[in-house]
């Protein structure tokens, strides 16, 4: 008898284990594991655990995940970007205004968790903050159908040239603001929920 119910059990595991297996195998294969490993790690920003940290520390400080640079930082305006309309810009062009740089992809699930808050952030602060949301997707087209697809407002570019030493990050996604005078204030390697009144008096305090 327990023999029998033990073999029941087990059959009941294999099941179980099988069906959690073709789940993922088809979750992979349709490419829709990114966006559902993304809505897990939302829930995640969603508990306010994972904010910007945004006091200014020093340059010779050991550097972690959640970084600031120093005020005296010069930012390098050296990069060339290509618009969704095909148009190539310089980031020079947005000197004068606050600028929030976030370097993501649409298969970095950690990127597709906290882009629904840049993107409310957007919102709430309109075109005085120029967002410059840079896809690293080896196609364009991708991001661009992912943001039309999630109805973001976002202004997204593609690299055009290669990524002055200050913005290289093995890390995706990796976050810079830079102020209005020019300087490189923060840089946030990984996702964070930017969607706060904290930040956003942050970011005007840049102006």
């Amino acid at each position: 008898m327990n023999k029998k119910k033990k073999d029941k059990n087990r059959k009941k595991t294999l099941i179980e284990y099988g069906i959690i297996a073709a789940v993922v195998i088809l979750l992979y294969a349709t490419g829709l594991h990114t966006e559902v490993i993304g809505f897990i790690q939302r829930g995640i920003l969603a508990t306010g655990l994972m904010t910007p940290k945004i006091e200014a520390t020093h340059n010779n400080e050991t550097e972690t995940d959640l970084t600031t640079a120093s005020t005296s930082t010069p930012a390098d305006f050296n990069l060339n970007l290509m618009d969704e309309d095909g148009k190539t810009i310089s980031l020079a062009e947005f000197k004068g205004k606050v600028i929030f740089m976030n370097m993501w992809a649409t298969w970095c699930p950690p990127c597709i968790a906290e882009m629904p808050n840049i993107n409310k952030l957007h919102k709430e602060v309109g075109d005085e903050i120029a967002f410059v949301m840079v896809s690293l997707d080896d196609d364009f087209e991708t991001a661009k159908a992912f943001n039309k697809r999630k109805g973001y407002d976002l202004p997204i570019y593609t690299l055009q040239s290669n990524r002055p030493a200050m913005y290289q990050s093995s890390t995706v996604p990796t976050t810079y603001v830079i102020s209005a005078n020019g300087q490189l204030v923060l840089t946030h390697k990984g996702m964070a929920n930017y969607n706060t009144s904290e930040f956003r008096e942050f970011l005007e305090g840049l102006k």
